[in-house]
């Protein structure tokens, strides 16, 4: 039967992520480059024959999901549990404005801190404690062998797969944000536990996938 896998997609660029400003919760939509990596990938995504298909309400993430809606068929379901980190009062700010409006923040920020503990930010337990129900919730809802794919943020992600796999929280250091449209993903084990099993993929703007591209949603893990 296989097992049931969630894709977890990174949004495309926008032009806060050019130029080094905070999102979190702000509605920034997708620069051009961020649609063409949108467009990329949609038909790499689309040969794993998802069944089901989610997305963050945030405009970044809603116009990446519009893609791959277009290239599944599918209509993406939406739900806020899928948003980034609320940075707080570091939204809109670069990270040299960051620096010299909240030098404290960023100096833990700078040192490893995922937010640097600036006002109103939230925390990684408060982003997991919604993100990880909802990802549970996602493949519950598939049926052995079926695939679905959620559109989400890059650190939001990140924090969320640590906990998703069990490994400690210190974890979250060792490994980098994905890059804009870059894609992980996750299998159920037959013992019941998620396992990563790819992390970071990417589609070139321009360059379609090729004939004959192996199906792995099939791919069931072994060991």
């Amino acid at each position: 039967m296989g097992s049931r896998r969630l894709v977890l997609l990174r949004h495309g660029r926008t032009a806060w992520n050019l130029e080094g400003r905070a999102q979190g919760h702000s509605d920034v939509t997708l620069d051009d480059t961020g649609r063409a990596q949108a467009a990329a990938a949609a038909p790499y995504l689309a040969l794993l024959r998802p069944a089901a298909l989610w997305s963050s309400d945030l405009a970044r993430a809603r116009e990446t999901a519009s893609y791959v809606e277009a290239a599944t068929g599918l209509v993406a379901t939406t739900d806020p549990r899928l948003r980034e980190f609320d940075v707080g009062e570091r939204a809109g700010l670069t990270v040299a404005e960051f620096a010299e409006k909240y030098p404290e923040a960023h100096a833990r920020w700078a040192s490893g801190h995922i937010t640097g503990g600036v006002p109103g930010a939230e925390t990684i337990a408060d982003v997991t404690g919604r993100m990880v129900p909802a990802l549970h919730e996602m493949v519950a809802s598939l049926a052995p062998g079926q695939t679905g794919i959620v559109v989400t943020h890059g650190a939001c992600l990140k924090v969320s797969l640590v906990a998703l796999l069990g490994l400690p929280i210190e974890a979250d250091e060792a490994i980098f944000v994905m890059d804009n449209c870059g894609w992980a993903t996750i299998a159920e084990h037959r013992s019941g536990r998620l396992r990563l099993s790819s992390y970071n993929e990417t589609a070139h703007p321009g360059v379609l996938p090729p004939e004959g591209t192996p199906d792995f949603a099939s791919d069931a893990p072994s060991g």
